[in-house]
């Protein structure tokens, strides 16, 4: 056993060859696959532990799961965002052309996250004869953003980070739903 090596395996994922394309899809579908389970996993909470998820339609459970991971990937724009604003000194330094291992990870599973929605939008959309079009709006252009960003390798992440702070609200929406679903519930059954 290396000691030497076993403090090093903790920063190996800062360390990849970010240009490389089977990396930067590997991290992509990583990110795709994380939030796809975590939505499952906001799925199998909320029929372990609470009453009202179960007696839900199939689109308001579908709805609530979604709530969930755009609440966790809120929390995940916020801190990487905020770290990019306040603490990074590169960011400090170039706003413009800077790039850092940890904002390319956290750029590709973001994008890997925001596939997961668009997928989530278009099916939901297409299976249940809904249009959000400010919301498919706001999908198109951040997926842009975020597929320009993997494709241009020279371009900075200072402002796409910055940009991803405005998801910051999305833990407290998806709170704010949830709250709505279960007071219609002890209403309705109560």
């Amino acid at each position: 056993m290396n000691l030497a090596n076993d403090s090093a395996t903790s920063r190996d994922i800062f360390d990849w060859d970010y240009i490389l394309w089977s990396v930067r899809l590997k991290l992509l579908a990583a990110g795709f696959f994380m939030y796809l389970g975590v939505s499952f996993l906001a799925h199998w909470l909320s029929l372990w532990i609470s009453a009202s998820y179960p007696a839900l339609s199939t689109k308001k459970k579908i709805e609530w799961n979604i709530d969930i991971t755009r609440g966790v990937f809120g929390v995940q724009c916020s801190i990487a965002g905020f770290w990019a604003l306040l603490i990074d000194p590169v960011f400090q330094a170039d706003k413009v052309y800077s790039q850092q291992n940890w904002s390319w990870l956290h750029c590709l599973v973001a994008s890997g996250c925001m596939l997961l929605d668009d997928v989530y939008l278009l099916v939901f959309d297409i299976v249940f004869r809904t249009r959000n079009m400010i919301l498919l709006v706001h999908h198109f252009f951040a997926s842009g953003a975020l597929l320009g960003l993997i494709i241009n390798i020279k371009s900075g992440h200072y402002l796409i980070l910055i940009g991803l702070l405005l998801e910051m609200i999305t833990p407290l929406n998806c709170l704010t739903t949830l709250l709505k679903v279960v007071r219609t519930f002890c209403i309705k059954y109560w």
